[in-house]
């Protein structure tokens, strides 16, 4: 399927804010903000995205030595982050930010030192005694209590500071980043061949995801259109990463309900899931299976064990939300309203159970999935809802996968793609519907096929600061069952 051509808009800094209010008006999202040095400029990508398929990207050039933005903050939540990030990394101010504080880089990083530009060495020390700045509750009866960023079990790294009533989160605070890897960093300067492995490794759970992305971005860039049997293969793999994700949340949101034993079920399901990964790709979390202009697969899936596994899991969640105590724990709890869901640009199973039915399967894809696709969306925006969406989800990607098997069988054989001879430099966008949500790539690269700029947008940063406005009025001991219910990614979004 031959994606839309992206529109390209080239402004100053008088220009930014009337063009990026004119996309805004036209229905379309802020999907992607990148920075890129060119010697002593800078420049800003802003990446829109439409429901029918639309792409469009705003880019402003400023000095080195002269650079700031207008902030587009009043116009769009998500571009008021992507503007501290592009602060933080690069050092681009945002003149009349509401929040210009830092986001990625903590407040111990030395002052002056932006990772992502040319030659910035990381410091050799870090102030250890600056403070956690947050604003503070007060009055009768509020207390705190501090949760990570170390936890127990195997989680990643994050701080939730909860202001407290009695067992009620009046307000919580979260920070991440403690884990920031200089991923985009280590794409500069690859062979874009190399840049698969690296792609695959950005967050281990989202491996077919974010390489999918990052492939579909290069593709674009140097026009190499694929195949339909390694479009239809690729689709497959997506959905596959899909089940066996979704099939873990539900077990892990039954236990923190105090259902162990249906957590125990989503474990084997999960485990004969990944098994046959393996058999399928040569890899239980499905690596190597993609590659540039293709994808191949080592054996036929068994539809029999995936629809088998689907049925297993829809009787399970049957069992688990018809259960009083769980069905007390899940439905009311952590709230997501609709409005705030749009206002706040959450992505994925989040949003989809929020009644906000974005879902870049439908709006942006890159394979006809047929009349076994549809995007499944539930209304009261609570842990329930976003339980029954992974269930329904489930079922979808079982049939998915079943019809796609049998158009790979169909299909004929394709030769190899390479990459073309580059003389200057291009760039292209990768757009794909990962299990968490809408993820993009969008890629630079220069002569010889070396890359020159890699920014991800994992749909974590998006969906993160829906969690805390979530827990407005919700009991302490309900925050692990609704941060599971989110379960963002800390490495897609500490990059």
């Amino acid at each position: 399927m031959r994606l839309r051509p992206v529109e390209e808009f080239r402004v100053e800094r008088d220009q930014l804010i009337e063009t990026v209010a004119a996309q805004l008006g036209l229905g379309r999202r802020l999907a992607l903000v990148a920075g890129t040095e060119d010697g002593t400029v800078c420049r800003v990508v802003y990446v829109f995205l439409g429901s029918a398929g639309e792409r469009a990207e705003v880019s402003l050039r400023v000095p080195r030595d002269d650079a700031w933005v207008p902030s587009l903050a009043g116009l769009s939540y998500q571009a008021g982050r992507f503007e501290r990030e592009l602060h933080d990394l690069y050092g681009i101010v945002a003149h009349d930010h509401p929040q210009p504080y830092r986001l990625v880089r903590h407040a111990h990083w030395p002052t002056g030192f932006y990772p992502l530009l040319d030659g910035a060495v990381t410091p050799a020390a870090f102030d250890a005694k600056v403070g956690f700045p947050f604003m503070e509750v007060a009055g009768k009866g509020v207390y705190e209590i501090p949760v990570g960023p170390v936890h127990a079990g195997l989680i990643e790294p994050g701080h939730f500071r909860f202001s407290v009533v009695g067992e009620t989160i009046v307000r919580m605070y979260q920070r991440l980043y403690f884990v920031h890897r200089g991923v985009e960093k280590l794409f500069i300067g690859r062979e874009v061949s190399d840049g698969v492995e690296l792609a695959e490794r950005i967050s281990g759970d989202t491996a077919i995801g974010h390489n999918l992305a990052y492939l579909l971005a290069v593709e674009d860039a140097v026009g190499i259109e694929i195949g339909p049997r390694a479009a239809l293969i690729r689709a497959l793999l997506l959905e596959l990463e899909r089940l066996y994700n979704h099939i873990a949340d539900l077990g892990a949101l039954a236990n923190d309900a105090g259902f162990g034993i249906a957590n125990s079920h989503a474990g084997r399901l999960r485990e004969t899931l990944l098994r046959h990964n393996a058999l399928l790709t040569g890899h239980r979390l499905l690596r190597g299976a993609l590659h540039l202009g293709g994808a191949e697969l080592l054996a036929e899936p068994d539809l029999p064990l995936v629809a088998s596994v689907a049925a297993e899991v829809a009787e399970l969640a049957e069992i688990a939300t018809s259960h009083s105590l769980v069905a007390n724990r899940l439905n009311t709890t952590a709230v997501l309203p609709t409005d705030q869901a749009q206002r706040l640009g959450v992505l994925g199973y989040v949003a989809r159970g929020s009644g906000v039915a974005i879902d870049a399967r439908a709006d942006q894809p890159f394979v006809d999935l047929g009349p076994e696709f549809r995007v499944v969306t539930r209304l009261d925006g609570d842990v329930r809802a976003r339980f029954d969406v992974r269930a329904e989800e489930v079922a979808v990607s079982a049939k998915l996968v079943a019809d796609l098997a049998g158009r790979i069988a169909a299909a004929p054989t394709e030769a190899a793609k390479r990459l073309p001879l580059l003389t200057h430099t291009v760039a292209g966008l990768g757009v794909v519907e990962a299990w968490r949500g809408t993820l993009v790539h969008r890629v630079e690269i220069g002569p010889g096929g070396v890359l020159k700029r890699v920014k991800v947008v994992d749909p974590s940063f998006l969906t993160w600061p829906g969690l805390p406005v979530a827990l407005n009025d919700v009991i302490v001991p309900d925050f692990p069952l609704a941060n599971k219910s989110f379960n963002c990614s800390y490495a897609g979004n500490d990059l």
